[in-house]
């Protein structure tokens, strides 16, 4: 049977990072893997089921929120940190290779979407997990920016980046938009039937977090996790793409894997950005679980 505790990990600022930590049968110290969300999402966002699955195979999970999102602590709400939350992910790692009951030699780090990204960059510059699954990744915010943003948008987009800037300047708080919404009026950082059915499903107390800053969105037009992933070898590096990303975009991902190192592997999925989660979640959950367990339970892992 596999338990589930409530955890607190502390982080810079005198933040708390709220994390989920599920341990498997049997006595440790057993293999370990750390997981969190992209863009605006929270642990509840699908999380769970995957986060089981591997626990279910044998590992130690913690799956965190990142700060100013879901029941993490964070004082401006909304506001994405790339390098924040790079650096609060660390901790998290830090964290899991502290307690008792996990073998510091055997962890994995497992990232989705922005995160995904975020596990690249990691993966280059922080040696400790033995493995790295990055699903469906943010790799290089300006291409992804180039095809979700037209031409004639771009100089309103611009404008608006400006202004908040002024305005911050001026002492105003940030300006914040939608994370998702069908309404053209409204300011959104996604309008995609898909993306709208994913961050708005049902969960526990609803989506608190259908709101971000402006500057996130400025942030992570800035955020390129593919200069990072040559760098990545010689840790092991599984990457999960979806053939119809129009999201974290398609083809700039599998380039990307072209200019990654071995030992690497990459796993092509049918549909779009959110399909991993949804109905092809057996065969991305089959896909990292192998990944993890060929790297994490072996007898010289």
């Amino acid at each position: 049977m596999i338990s589930t505790l409530d955890e607190e990990i502390p982080a810079d600022g005198g933040t708390e990072l709220a994390a989920w930590l599920f341990l498997p049968r049997g006595r440790g110290p057993h293999p370990a893997i750390t997981m969190a969300h992209g863009y605006a999402g929270t642990r509840e966002h699908g999380l769970e089921r995957l986060a089981r699955a591997f626990a279910s195979a044998g590992f130690v999970v913690l799956v965190h929120d990142h700060r100013n999102f879901g029941t993490s602590g964070g004082l401006l709400r909304g506001d994405i940190d790339t390098w924040r939350q790079i650096a609060d992910w660390r901790r998290a790692l830090s964290y899991l290779v502290a307690r008792p009951d996990v073998d510091p030699k055997r962890i994995g780090r497992w990232g989705t979407s922005y995160a995904g990204g975020h596990a690249i960059v990691l993966g280059a510059m922080d040696r400790r997990p033995a493995c790295i699954v990055a699903k469906v990744p943010t790799i290089n915010g300006y291409e992804q920016g180039l095809r979700r943003v037209s031409p004639d948008a771009l100089p309103a987009l611009e404008d608006a980046f400006n202004a908040d800037e002024r305005a911050q300047q001026r002492g105003e708080a940030p300006r914040r938009q939608a994370v998702v919404s069908p309404d053209s009026s409204v300011p959104a950082a996604y309008r995609s039937q898909e993306a709208i059915d994913f961050y708005l499903q049902p969960m526990s107390g609803g989506y608190r977090d259908n709101e971000v800053t402006l500057r996130s969105t400025r942030a992570a037009r800035m955020n390129e996790p593919s200069n990072w992933i040559s760098r990545v070898s010689p840790t092991p590096l599984l990457l999960v793409v979806a053939r119809e990303d129009k999201i974290t975009v398609t083809d700039v991902a599998l380039a990307a894997y072209e200019r990654a190192l071995e030992p690497k592997r990459l796993v092509l999925i049918p549909g779009g950005h959110f399909t991993p989660y949804l109905d092809q979640f057996p065969v991305a959950e089959a896909a990292a679980t192998g990944w993890f367990c060929e790297h994490l339970t072996m007898p010289d892992a």
